[in-house]
């Protein structure tokens, strides 16, 4: 128990040393415009529900935001899981997509910007469920295409790496094993080696939400936007309102910390085998 308080507070030393230096610093300079006070962001941050320059509250753009990142990262998921490990599994496929895929892996998702506004425009989900008008038109059309294929491109290629790396590096020595004892190739691929990798995929799936996190404020800058927490910053920057800018760069943090945290208990729940296998 000491032990862990002792942690506790040594892990508060930093944060603290922070704020302490940015409350220094926002009383010499004494300009709100440039280094607004703690106190003008944690106001913010402890009403999330208040309306910020007529464009909503943090809470609701923070949601709008979280939507669009997991639509984006659940396709990349869902693509670059099954194609890493073909990839991992088998040279044929390794082959015929590894130079081809490395061709695109060194781009920035946001050098796909332009292209990416040529291709998709302003088109969004509303325009695929043929939705015209009412409420429900306001909330789909919040999800474009063009934001969506943004951050499923930062989310892609991690995912899609790891997966390749945890197929390829299995031990041998279980698959090996599995096999003397006259287990068959399905039986192998589905007991012992998934299960194997699944660490290696598990670790990519979060560095890939962790970056699809990242492409977020870029996507949301995209012509075409109408909310969500990038929308919000930038708005605010335009306006001054650099306390807004602040608090919604803290809100990003905060919940990418927390998306980030439940990767980590996943990870240490489900994988506690493979600590002890070093």
């Amino acid at each position: 128990m000491h032990k862990l308080v002792s942690r506790f507070s040594l892990s508060l030393t930093t944060p603290l040393l922070f704020l302490l230096l940015w409350s220094w610093i926002a009383g010499r300079v004494d300009n709100q415009v440039i280094m607004p006070s703690v106190d003008a962001v944690l106001d913010l941050l402890i009403q999330p529900h208040q309306d910020l320059i007529s464009m909503g509250s943090l809470v609701s753009n923070v949601l709008v935001s979280l939507l669009r990142v997991l639509i984006g990262y659940i396709l990349a998921a869902v693509i670059a899981i099954p194609l890493g490990i073909a990839m991992g599994y088998s040279s044929v496929a390794h082959t015929l997509f590894s130079d081809f895929l490395n061709m695109f892996r060194p781009i920035p998702p946001l050098a796909w910007v332009p292209l990416v506004m040529a291709w998709f425009g302003v088109a969004s989900l509303a325009d695929m469920f043929g939705v015209e008008d009412g409420q429900w038109f306001i909330y789909l059309s919040n999800f474009k295409y063009s934001m969506v294929f943004i951050i499923f491109i930062g989310a892609f290629f991690p995912i899609l790496t790891s997966a390749i790396h945890g197929v390829k590096n299995v031990n041998r020595v279980f698959i090996d094993s599995a096999r003397m004892l006259g287990a068959g190739e399905r039986t192998i691929f589905f007991k012992v080696l998934l299960p194997a990798a699944m660490p290696a995929i598990v670790n990519g799936m979060r560095i890939g939400l962790g970056i699809a996190w990242m492409c977020l404020v870029s996507a949301e800058m995209l012509p075409g936007s109408l909310a969500g927490i990038g929308y919000l910053i930038t708005h605010a920057y335009t306006v001054a309102s650099t306390d807004i800018v602040i608090a919604g760069m803290v809100a990003i943090g905060l919940v990418g910390a927390i998306m980030d945290a439940l990767f980590r208990y996943f990870e240490v729940k489900k994988f506690k085998w493979q600590r002890l296998n070093r």
